[in-house]
């Protein structure tokens, strides 16, 4: 198959080095690759791809300096046999990968490659299982594990360590995807879809985060690794000087709550993000191959205080796009790789409630429903709430469990919007405010029951004063993240307790 147009030219490993790396910081780790006993024509193939490529193996390996940061590199080239991995290749990778693990080194991975190589076979298929498990050992040192797929990058580097990356992106017009375009057309007599197995599909269906051109790449790194290997010593500050922001000094209706909250001038968490936050780097769907408008996900700091942020958009959600069972699936990603990283995880509720539909049944809602609630309260990370709007339903409570709870003063939490409480015990929607006190919706209530620990005042209204609302937001989400991060995660015990309300607390409605 002739490739698009514009598809992007292949830079060789060590131009993007060059490009993305402080100039003159590079340093191998490569030792001569060993192959064993081959057959000439092997032998010939190796030498003229030694000539023509001006390496030794299909991937260089080394470490030097992003923005002033040690990190480690993984970078293949294919102009040595179609940057194919044999068992030379993999040593290689193994060696580097264990060595980035032991010297507690970011690693980042640049691959290019067809696959295996033919010329080996099955004992260098197999060595895709050694590569991932150095892979695994690495991330489960806490380690970040950054992934750059160039064009091409197919078969088992793609199904290996092409994959497992905490943030991966793509070159631009990249060819990406296990199968290749040629074994397909020549097994089926057919040609492989043109626009299936490219960096932008892939965008498109939630597989991987962005699509980045290879000149911007060592700026979407730096920013990642900012918030993934934060500076502690900032953060133990921030955990110490707790910010001027005031309780509410008033008495709030809850169907005053319910009405604010509605207001489409409301800021949500992307204005939250825009106002309060130093650094942020979205990712985007599962990583398999789903994604949905109405949730967030992103790495985030604010100030100095890094997250995992998992935010219910008030802006992609709506009649069309409700809160579906993608959305806490990719929700559950975030959650992984908050635990991976040793990160604080931040959830941001603001959601007219979950999908009622046929899809949302055949997606399997209740069931992510109840893996969201159990992933949170047993996480192996430090967790902090944020009730920041509506909190309709089990859309909200999926995000609610944490070590902290902070909301806005308009902020709410229900089983059903007050109108359809409303219908349920009175056919009608007339009692919708009375319903709302009787249930105890509001924050104020959720903070007296233990459910909330803070409420961040709005003077009067989040809608009339977004900036200044959103950058209060921000700094006791500083506060109360870079407290948990010192402290460290609780135990599911401990989270779960604070929903055993007081049995001498306000008498519910009848």
């Amino acid at each position: 198959m002739t490739p698009p147009a514009d598809r992007p030219r292949r830079l060789g490993a060590h131009d993007l080095v060059e490009l993305v790396l402080d100039a003159g910081s590079w340093t191998p780790w490569d030792a001569p690759p060993r192959y064993g006993p081959i057959g000439a024509a092997y032998a010939a193939d190796l030498a003229a791809a030694r000539e023509r490529s001006g390496v030794d193996e299909a991937v260089v390996t080394g470490e030097g300096r992003l923005r002033g940061r040690r990190v480690a590199a993984l970078v293949g080239e294919f102009a040595f046999l179609a940057g194919s991995i044999g068992r030379a290749t993999a040593d290689r990778l193994v060696a580097a990968i264990e060595r980035a693990t032991a010297e507690g080194l970011p690693l980042v991975a640049a691959p290019v490659s067809g696959g295996t190589r033919m010329q080996e076979g099955s004992p260098a298929f197999v060595q895709m299982v050694r590569i991932s498990q150095a892979v695994a050992a690495h991330k489960a040192a806490g380690l970040p594990y950054l992934v750059y797929l160039r064009n091409p990058t197919t078969g088992g580097v793609m199904a290996s360590w092409g994959s497992l990356g905490h943030v991966t992106v793509a070159e631009p017009g990249a060819l990406v995807g296990f199968l290749g375009p040629r074994v397909y057309a020549a097994l089926y007599g057919e040609e492989f879809p043109e626009d299936v197995q490219t960096s932008e599909n892939l965008y498109a269906r939630g597989i991987i985060d962005a699509v980045v051109a290879p000149g911007e790449i060592g700026e979407i790194l730096h920013r990642a690794l900012q918030v993934m290997l934060p500076d502690h010593d900032a953060v133990r500050a921030v955990a110490g000087a707790a910010p001027d922001a005031p309780e509410p000094r008033r008495e709030v209706d809850a169907w005053e709550s319910v009405t604010r909250s509605r207001d489409p001038e409301r800021p949500g968490v992307r204005r939250l993000l825009r106002h309060a936050a130093t650094d942020v780097v979205p990712l985007n769907g599962t990583g398999q191959g789903e994604t949905e408008p109405g949730l967030l996900i992103a790495l985030v700091r604010f100030g100095d205080v890094p997250c995992v942020l998992l935010g219910q958009d008030r802006r992609g959600q709506g009649d069309q796009h409700p809160l579906g069972p993608g959305a806490l699936r990719e929700a559950r990603r975030g959650m992984r790789l908050a635990s991976e990283l040793g990160l604080p995880l931040l959830t941001v509720i603001d959601t007219r409630g979950a999908a009622l539909s046929v899809n949302a049944e055949n997606g399997g809602l209740a069931g992510e429903i109840a893996r969201c609630l159990s992933d949170l309260v047993t996480l192996e990370a430090p967790t902090l709430s944020l009730m920041l709007g509506e909190g309709n339903g089990g859309g909200a409570l999926a995000l609610l469990p944490a070590d902290r709870v902070v909301a806005a003063e308009h902020a709410w939490l229900s089983p059903l919007p007050p109108e359809g409480a409303s219908a349920i015990v009175h056919r009608d929607t007339d009692h919708a405010p009375e319903l709302a006190r009787a249930q105890r919706v509001r924050a104020q209530d959720l903070r007296a029951l233990g459910i909330v620990d803070r409420i961040v005042a709005e003077e009067p209204d989040a809608a009339r004063e977004p900036e200044a609302f959103c950058r209060r937001v921000g700094a006791v989400l500083a506060h109360e993240l870079a407290g948990l991060l010192v402290a460290g995660p609780g135990s599911p015990a401990d989270r779960a307790r604070r929903y055993a309300a007081p049995l001498d607390g306000p008498a519910t409605q009848d």
